[in-house]
């Protein structure tokens, strides 16, 4: 599920990074502050792509999700890609729990 979880990050960056653009020149944000918020946090869904082997990844990944949504300030189709890309984040986290727990439940039985 790290991977699918990275997936998630990666595809997050690139939108994050395209709606740098968007934020300049319709909604008239500066394009220093548009770079710096944006490619920040397109930077940070890359690093915490690569920081999932360690349990702080995925709490850094939840919290890169409110901060997505939260873009919406500045464009806002962010509220909207941000909520999708948010709601593929939990669901991937729910159904790794539920596939470890099937996994012990397995193990134990066998």
């Amino acid at each position: 599920m790290r991977s699918v979880l990275a997936a998630v990050l990666v595809f997050e960056a690139i939108i994050v990074g395209l709606a740098i653009p968007v934020a300049v020149s319709i909604e008239g944000v500066g394009g220093g502050q548009a770079g710096a918020v944006g490619g920040g946090i397109a930077v940070a869904c890359l690093v915490t792509a690569g920081l999932l082997r360690f349990p702080a990844g995925r709490v850094i990944g939840s919290v890169l999700q409110v901060v997505a949504i939260a873009l919406g300030v500045f464009v806002p189709l962010m509220f909207f890609l941000g909520g999708i890309f948010a709601v593929l984040w939990f669901v991937c986290l729910v159904l790794d729990r539920r596939i470890v727990a099937l996994r012990a439940e397995r193990d134990r039985a066998e």
